[in-house]
C-alpha cells in the first residue's frame, strides 16, 4: 500500500498551497545495493564537543568517505583528524564555534558529549548545534554520543548524561519533516573501538526510519574482526516468517550481503517461500513453528544441511486482536505462543544442541505495541514485550562465546497488515512519528541486517525502534 500524500507530488503541493493541517512528509533518502566502504562518501559532516571519542570519530567518518567539519578554536582541535585525514584523502576543515558561514550545508552532525559532567556542560548542545541545524540538509543526520548514566560515578554525572538522551528526542522530533532522524549513543569505556559500525549505519540511508532512538554500545560479548563489504559472506542465516514482508525483506537483505539464507515458513506458504529462496538463492524449510517438534525439527535440519547457523532471525508473528473481554482464550494462547514461545523454544534448542555458532546473532521482532501498548491487542502485547525481556536476559548468558541477542520494534510499517486497517486509521497512524509517514519492510530488514553483522557487537540485549520517531512509547 502507497502513501498517497508521499507518492503523488500534486496532493503534496495542494496540501502545501491550502495551508491544510496535514504534515507533508518528506520522501526520505534509502540505501540500495549492499553495505559499501564508503558509505559517506563526499558528506560533509560537522564534529562538535570536546570528549574522549575524537579519535575514534576521525578514523571512522574519514575511512567512511566523509568529509569532516570540526568546530573548535585553534589547530589542536583537528589535530586527531589530521593522520586519518591523510590517509583517506578527507582533510579536516577548521571551522569556529558561533554562526556557521554564509551558505555552509552539512549533511550530518555529530556531537561528542562524552566529557560532559555537570548540567552546565549541557550548555555545549545548544551551543555548537544551534548555529548549524538549520543548515542540516535533507534527509540529514545528527548522532549524539555520550557516556551510560548507569556507569556514573555520581549522581550529578548520570543526570546531566542522562540529559543526552532527552535532548536527542526532542531534537528528532523537530528535524524529522524534512526527513531528517536523530539518535543518541552511548560508549561504554573500553568500547570505543565498536563504535565505528554502529556510527556507519546510523549516518547512513540504512537508518532513515531509525530515530529518537539510544544505542549503547557495550563491551559485553565477544567481538570479531568486521568486514567492511560483504558482512555477511560464509555465513547461514534463519530466518522466520519468510514468505513475505519483512521476512521476504529480511532474507533479500542478508542474502545481498553474502549470507546463505534458509527461509522458514508454514507448510501452508510453500509456494511464496520457496519463490523468495529462489530468488536469493537460499534454501527453504517448511515447519509450523507452533508444532511441539518444531524446534528439534529446525536445529536437526541446520546441522544436518550447513553444520549449524549464524544468524537466527525470530520474524514470524501473528496477531488476533480483540478487546480482552471479547477475546477467546484460543485467540490469546495462538498470538502469545507463536509471538514469544515459540521464539523461547526454537532459540533453547539451537543454544542447547550448539546449533547456533559462536559469534552468533539472535535477532527477535518485538513492536512497539509491546513497549507502549494498544488498545484491543493485549495477548499482542504481552507477547512482544515479552520478547524485550528475553532478549535482555539472554545476552548475558550467551555473550561469553561473542553470541548477541537483539530486539526490533517496528512501528507503522506499510505491509498486507497496516493495508487492511480502516483508511482514516491508516492515515492517522502514518502520520503519528517524527518523519512523518510510515516505514517499509525494507526499513526493519536493514535494522536486522546491522544487528547481523560482526561490527554490531558492541550492541546486545537491547531493542532498536524502527518507528521514525513515533510519538508513542519511549
Amino acid at each position: 500500500m502507497t502513501d498517497f500524500l508521499l507518492e503523488n507530488e500534486n496532493a503534496r503541493k495542494l496540501v502545501k498551497t491550502l495551508g491544510l493541517p496535514i504534515p507533508v512528509p518528506e520522501k526520505l533518502a534509502r540505501a540500495k545495493g549492499p553495505y559499501e566502504e564508503r558509505p559517506l562518501d563526499d558528506k560533509k559532516v560537522l564534529v562538535c564537543g570536546f570528549g574522549a571519542l575524537q579519535t575514534v570519530l576521525a578514523q571512522s567518518l574519514t575511512k567512511a568517505g566523509a568529509h569532516p567539519l570540526v568546530v573548535g578554536t585553534s589547530a589542536a582541535a583537528i589535530q586527531p583528524f589530521v593522520g586519518p585525514g591523510e590517509a583517506w584523502a578527507r582533510a579536516p576543515q577548521l571551522v569556529a564555534p558561533g554562526d556557521a558561514p554564509e551558505g555552509a550545508r552539512v549533511d550530518a552532525i555529530v556531537f561528542d558529549g562524552s566529557g560532559l559532567d555537570t548540567p552546565e556542560d549541557l550548555h555545549q548542545l545548544y551551543e555548537l548545534i544551534h548555529p548549524w541545524i538549520r543548515r542540516l540538509n535533507r534527509s540529514g543526520r545528527v548522532v549524539v554520543l555520550g557516556r551510560p548514566a548507569s556507569d556514573a560515578k555520581k549522581p550529578v554525572h548520570a543526570a546531566t548524561r542522562a540529559g543526552l538522551e532527552g535532548f536527542t528526542r526532542s531534537l528528532a522530533k523537530e528535524i524529522g519533516g524534512n526527513g531528517s532522524t536523530a539518535n543518541s549513543v552511548f560508549v561504554q569505556e573500553g568500547a570505543e573501538q565498536r563504535l565505528d559500525a554502529v556510527l556507519r549505519f546510523l549516518l547512513s540511508p540504512r537508518s532513515a526510519f531509525i530515530s529518537c532512538q539510544p544505542f549503547h554500545v557495550t563491551t559485553s560479548a565477544r567481538g570479531e574482526e568486521a568486514p567492511g563489504t560483504h558482512v555477511l559472506g560464509g555465513k547461514v542465516a534463519l530466518v522466520t516468517g519468510a514468505a513475505r514482508g519483512i521476512g521476504e525483506a529480511t532474507a533479500e537483505l542478508l542474502a545481498a550481503e553474502g549470507a546463505h539464507v534458509v527461509c522458514l515458513d508454514r507448510p501452508a506458504d510453500d509456494a511464496p517461500c520457496s519463490q523468495v529462496a529462489q530468488r536469493i538463492g537460499g534454501s527453504t524449510l517448511l515447519v509450523d513453528i507452533t508444532d511441539a517438534d518444531a524446534p528439534t525439527r529446525i536445529a536437526a535440519e541446520l546441522k544436518e544441511r550447513f553444520g549449524g547457523v549464524d544468524v537466527v532471525v525470530h520474524n514470524a508473528g501473528v496477531t488476533r486482536d480483540k478487546t480482552l473481554g471479547r477475546m477467546s482464550p484460543d485467540a490469546w494462547d495462538m498470538a502469545v505462543d507463536i509471538n514469544l514461545g515459540a521464539v523461547i523454544r526454537i532459540t533453547d534448542r539451537l543454544l542447547r544442541d550448539d546449533v547456533l555458532r559462536p559469534a552468533g546473532r539472535i535477532i527477535c521482532l518485538s513492536s512497539v505495541s509491546g513497549i507502549a501498548g494498544n488498545r484491543g491487542q493485549t495477548n499482542y502485547s504481552a507477547g512482544k514485550a515479552g520478547i524485550v525481556g528475553f532478549v535482555e536476559a539472554l545476552a548475558a548468558k550467551v555473550a561469553k562465546k561473542g553470541i548477541t541477542a537483539n530486539a526490533i520494534a517496528p512501528g507503522f510499517i506499510e505491509t498486507r497488515l497496516t493495508n487492511a486497517m480502516p483508511v482514516a486509521i491508516r492515515e492517522v497512524a502514518r502520520r503519528m512519528s517524527a518523519v512523518g509517514q510510515g516505514g517499509r519492510p525494507d526499513d526493519v530488514g536493514q535494522a536486522i541486517t546491522f544487528l547481523a553483522t560482526p561490527g554490531a557487537v558492541g550492541l546486545t540485549g537491547q531493542t532498536v525502534r524502527v518507528c521514525g520517531g513515533a510519538l508513542v512509547g519511549a
